[in-house]
């Protein structure tokens, strides 16, 4: 059994308590929810204000079964925790029975223990008008239907975010209700330090007295490596560049740290993805073997990794063999410190497709009726719905989905049936419908994760919960927003296929086999990408881009990197793709907007 408590903090002391609260209610008390004890409470106490909470509170539930000195007892137990100022009886009035039943006895309860009292609205959507799309989403996540009886839902449509007139308005007869909410407001003063990055320190070997001396001496080592003993000039100016400004910005213990699972990877014969995103323009990633491509030779611009005029975290995504995900997030747990890694929440949102069918079957409707409505949808741009709203309402951004949808709109008008579930569907779209884990994201904290922000276990597979992995409670533009080190770890499965052929080949065929020496103006592959054969190669496999492929007919690596930047949605609104796969094979004359363009 659980009851339902309202915690606020009043000042930092108070939000660090509240992280350890709702971080151990997860990794301690959890029992089919997030739990915590009267101990529990009192220990981490200092700082916070308290309220009763609503119907679920502790001492709401005694007076509901009858019992007003458990209830007055519970309220005292609660005041001798948190302070005579620091615990506030809560009432609420949302025109419910048990509320205009209950609401005398808690203004009683406050009277005898000298609490204050505060008025709260139990909100749960935005507008009155959400609580349909509300009242829809609960049958969503209980696999209920809106017709049910007996069906966990809310009464009323009263649990929105009132205003302030209409919760003076609702309390005229006990107006300190409402000037208490000021006093809280006016006594809560926290301020949690944004913009401020905390790296990891990195462990370096005694010679060396800082991270940057460490990291230009691995640059340096490798850059020979690299290029040979002689550095040519441009190299030499390139990498003193950069890990100038990598020193300048006080990023130096981030590459290594990336350094050093890289090279963990490699040398566990993990294999590693050569390299992806603006990282690529890096020299010193390079010489770090964090990247296999080399920037000078394809005159890729450092400044669009890391720019010295936009302080902004470096992000170097690392992709592994898929099978070993896992594995580099252990190491890097051994590393850091168990209480300093975890995996990072993610929040799912409810598409335009699957909210029509959602609202199809919550409205007691046979799945038929949803799936036709969807299929008359626009088709996805670049694997994105086209938002209902915009389906009918015009909008520059949204044309083609708007003129896509003309049959969903004429349908829409003449059938009520379709007409009901868009609305339901237009309330549920964008709503959160479930957590998991981020494909990617793990976060590595300098002291333990409990110092910056709530974490908990998140049950996978046939994993026991106190088996489970990490996760903050945070998702992942919060994390980032504290400062903490944000880290890509992706799991590829192309690359357990390179991995698994490379084993075949050295079995069967050729047993000195190494794939990163096939060269980069290999005939053979360019003709199989122009093609199209790319099933199962990393973003060239979708039907779009084997059409893209096939009309670009590519020749050089060059013209595959140009194929990859492309088949992006700027580009491709301008017909960018088909433009330039038309003058590569001279089905098209390029037009030039100056004539000292041609050198481009």
């Amino acid at each position: 059994q659980y009851y339902h408590l309202t915690l606020l903090a009043e000042n930092n002391v108070g939000y660090h308590n509240l992280i350890q609260l709702s971080s151990l209610a997860f990794l301690e008390g959890y029992h089919y929810k997030p739990r915590i004890d009267w101990e529990l409470l009192e220990k981490y106490s200092s700082g916070l204000i308290a309220t009763t909470g609503c119907l679920g509170g502790h001492v709401l539930q005694s007076l509901l079964n009858g019992d007003e000195k458990g209830a007055l007892a519970k309220a005292g137990r609660l005041q001798d925790i948190f302070g005579k100022d620091n615990l506030f009886v809560e009432v609420q009035d949302h025109g419910l029975a048990d509320q205009v039943r209950t609401n005398p006895k808690l203004v009683e309860i406050a009277r005898k223990i000298g609490a204050p009292i505060i008025a709260t609205n139990d909100s749960h959507y935005v507008n009155q008008a959400d609580h349909e799309a509300h009242d829809a989403l609960l049958c969503v996540q209980t696999g209920a239907f809106m017709r049910d009886a007996d069906r966990f839902k809310f009464e009323g449509t009263e649990h929105y975010l009132k205003s302030a007139e209409e919760m003076r308005y609702l309390w005229r007869e006990l107006p300190e209700v409402c000037d208490n909410t000021l006093w809280i407001a006016e006594r809560a003063n926290v301020e949690i330090e944004l913009g401020t990055y905390r790296l990891p320190v990195f462990p370096i070997p005694p010679q060396f007295s800082t991270d940057t001396e460490y990291l230009e001496h691995l640059t340096w080592e490798g850059a020979k490596k690299r290029w040979g003993d002689n550095l040519p000039a441009e190299v030499v100016e390139r990498v003193s560049f950069e890990l100038g400004v990598v020193a300048q910005m006080g990023f130096s213990s981030y590459f290594l740290i990336v350094w050093d699972l890289i090279r963990h990877a490699k040398d566990s014969g993990i294999r590693v993805g050569p390299g992806r995103g603006s990282a690529a323009g890096s020299a010193v990633a390079y010489c770090l073997r964090i990247t296999e491509l080399d920037p000078l030779k394809y005159d890729l611009l450092f400044e669009r990794f890391l720019n010295p005029s936009r302080v902004s975290m470096p992000d170097i995504d690392m992709d592994f063999d898929s099978r070993y995900r896992d594995e580099m997030i252990r190491y890097a747990a051994e590393k850091y410190g168990r209480d300093h890694v975890a995996q990072i929440i993610t929040f799912s949102t409810i598409k335009s497709r699957n909210a029509v069918r959602d609202a199809a079957r919550v409205l007691g409707y046979e799945y038929g009726v949803g799936d036709r409505i969807a299929k008359l949808m626009p088709p996805l741009n670049q694997g994105r719905d086209t938002p209902l709203q915009y389906c009918f309402e015009k909008s520059d951004q949204y044309a083609d989905g708007y003129a896509a949808a003309a049959a969903l709109r004429d349908l829409v008008e003449v059938d009520e049936v379709a007409s009901k579930v868009v609305e339901v569907a237009k309330g549920l779209e964008g709503l959160k419908r479930s957590d998991g884990i981020h494909a990617a994201a793990v976060v590595i904290t300098p002291e333990p994760l409990m110092q910056y922000l709530p974490i908990q276990r998140k049950p996978v597979g046939d994993l026991k919960a106190d088996e489970a992995p990490i996760v903050t409670q945070y998702e992942m533009h919060g994390v980032e927003e504290l400062g903490l080190l944000k880290m890509d770890f992706l799991g590829l499965r192309n690359l357990d296929v390179i991995t698994d052929t490379v084993e075949m080949i050295r079995r069967q065929r050729d047993p000195g086999f190494d794939i990163d020496t096939v060269p980069l103006d290999d005939e053979l592959t360019f003709a199989l990408l122009g093609r199209g054969e790319t099933i199962g190669v990393f973003q060239l496999e979708s039907p779009p881009m084997r059409q893209l492929l096939r009309s670009m007919r590519p020749t050089s690596f060059e013209d595959v990197s140009a194929v990859l930047a492309l088949y992006r949605p700027g580009p491709m609104s301008a017909n960018m793709h088909n433009d330039y796969a038309d003058y590569k094979n001279n089905r098209k004359k390029p037009e030039y907007f100056h004539p000292e363009a041609k050198e481009l």
